[in-house]
Parts: C-alpha cells; structure tokens; sequence
C-alpha cells in the first residue's frame, strides 16, 4: 500500500468513529454535562493518540532517511539503511542506498584521477627543480667559488658568504624536490622511505622517532605511494601546526593487512575544521579501501590512524 493512501486510510478510520459516534445513541445536552464532555474530551484524547501513534509508526523509516541524509559524508563510508517500511518508503530508501554507491563509485574515480594527475604534477616540478634550478645553482656555486679565490681577502669573505646562501637555497631546493617526488620510495622501497622521511622532520626541537615492522605483507605501489603521503602529511601538521616536540611513527603487520600509527603530543586540533590536507588523506584512503581516523592521543596530541586491509590495493 502506497503512503498515500496509507495516511488516508488512517484519518479515515478516525473521521469514521467520530461519525459512528455522532449517529450512536450518545447525545449532548445544552448546557453540556460533565460526565458527557468527559466521554467526548476520552474520544477525542483516544483518537488522536491513535493517529498519532500510527503515523509516527509509519513515517519512522522517513525519519532515519532524514538523519542519514543529514549526516553522509562521501568521505566516511557507512553502512547503509536497511530499507524499512513498505511501498514508496521502502523505494525511498533503495533508491537513496543506490544513489550513495553511485556518487561514492563517482567520487572514488574522479579522485583518483586528480590524485594521479597531482602526483604527475608533483614530479614534473620536482624534476625541474632539480635539473634546471639545481644545475643552475651548482653553476653558480662554482662560480662564486672561482671569484673568490680571485679576489682580495675582504671582498672574497663576503662573497664565501654569498656562497652559503646559494648552498643553503640549493639545500632548500632539493628538500622541496624531494618531498615533491620521494624518489627513496621508488628506490629503495617503503621502508627506507619512512625512515628518510623520519629523519627529514627530526630538528633540535622535533623528535620523530621511526618503528617500523621488519616483515610487512607485500604491498603494491599504490598502497605505498598512500602510506607516505598519509605519513608526510600528518608530520607536516604535527611540525607545523600542533607545536609538538615528539612525534611516533610506527607501521606494523596485523592480522587484517598493515596499520600505520602517527602519534605525537601537540596541541591537539582543538575541535577545528578539517583542513585540505586531512581530507586530502581520507581520499588518498578511500582510494585504496582504508580506513583512516584522526582523534586525541592518550597522552594529548594527536594520532592518526590508517587501517589497510592486504586485499585493499588495487590499480
């Protein structure tokens, strides 16, 4: 039966036992009795806690649709309504679960097809960097050097200093490079990669300390290229953003696949917005069947968490 006539049928059971009463041996007095306005005030008090209760029985599954509307994130998957109710409601609902799958299917691809375009993008301006600013920069090193070993004393002092300039602009140039492109990942594989990674962000004032498992499922290239971004980025907000001094690093084999832990003891989020750089690492998760979940570390801070089932990588 369609909602229609479901709600139909309902107030029409409601005006039919208002009638049967009207038409019944039940009159009303002038003035009204109080035993009579009590039965009429009982009728009228039972028939609209009757209508009441059926519609709120019928319109229940309306209303968890409502706050699942209200509360989908394309970016956290969840388990879907089960579609409740009958007729139109239930179609509803189907046709809601449907449309999910479509536009997280939708999502997924077009994502992936950014992030694949963003990491194309990555390496050109790394390669770049390195073989056009680089090679310029050497040059100009050796240059300067070659003038200074020319000139008087005073002159060649602050020209040595302009030398340390330049090498530390080249320094700053290839850090840049490398983050751009973790050229270690491809070469040496995820684990010289982390730990690279790991003594990048270690300052004076910055401690990473790097624990990585010794005998990791094997991974595919996708899946390694997310667990270093999702890596990169959670050390950038920890030295950037959360002022912490201890960062924790560890990815470790666990019965389901590999489970990557960034824990360090900033000062925490503070209940703000998600940023580009966090839902940037739920898509990269999404790509690969992830689960990524960001919250309070138990000693303050905060520790993201990236859950990858082994099955999970795909092209």
């Amino acid at each position: 039966m369609s909602l229609f006539w479901r709600i139909f049928g309902l107030n029409a059971l409601v005006l039919i036992a208002a009638t049967a009463l009207l038409l019944g041996p039940v009159t009303v007095s002038t003035p009204v009795l109080i035993t009579e306005a009590a039965v009429l005030s009982a009728g009228l008090a039972a028939m609209l806690i009757a209508n009441a209760a059926l519609l709120r029985v019928g319109l229940a599954p309306l209303q968890r649709l409502t706050r699942a509307m209200t509360t989908t994130d394309l970016l956290r998957p969840t388990a879907r309504l089960t579609p409740g109710g009958h007729g139109e409601i239930a179609e509803l609902i189907t046709t809601f679960n449907t449309m999910l799958d479509r536009l997280e299917a939708e999502r997924a691809t077009s994502a992936a097809r950014a992030l694949s375009a963003q990491e194309a993008e990555r390496r050109r301006i790394a390669q770049e960097l390195h073989d056009e600013i680089g090679q310029t920069l050497t040059a100009v090193l050796l240059e300067l050097k070659r003038v200074a070993d020319h000139a008087p004393p005073p002159v060649g002092e602050e020209i040595r200093q302009v030398q340390e300039t330049t090498r530390a602009s080249l320094e700053e140039i290839r850090r840049i490079a490398r983050r751009l492109r973790p050229g270690v990942l491809e070469e040496l594989g995820l684990t010289s990669a982390l730990k690279a990674l790991a003594g990048e962000f270690s300052t004076p004032g910055l401690t990473v300390r790097a624990h990585i498992d010794a005998h990791l499922p094997p991974l595919d290239h996708n899946t390694e290229l997310v667990l270093y971004r999702v890596a990169q980025e959670s050390l950038t907000n920890a030295a950037r953003h959360a002022g912490a001094t201890r960062v924790d690093l560890d990815l470790h084999r666990t019965s389901a696949g590999v489970r990557l832990r960034v824990r360090d003891d900033g000062h925490g989020t503070g209940g703000a917005a998600e940023g580009a750089g966090i839902r940037g690492m739920r898509e990269r998760a999404l790509l690969i069947g992830a689960d990524l979940t960001l919250a309070p570390g138990p000693d303050g801070g905060t520790e993201v968490r990236l859950a990858i089932p082994t099955h999970s990588g795909r092209p």
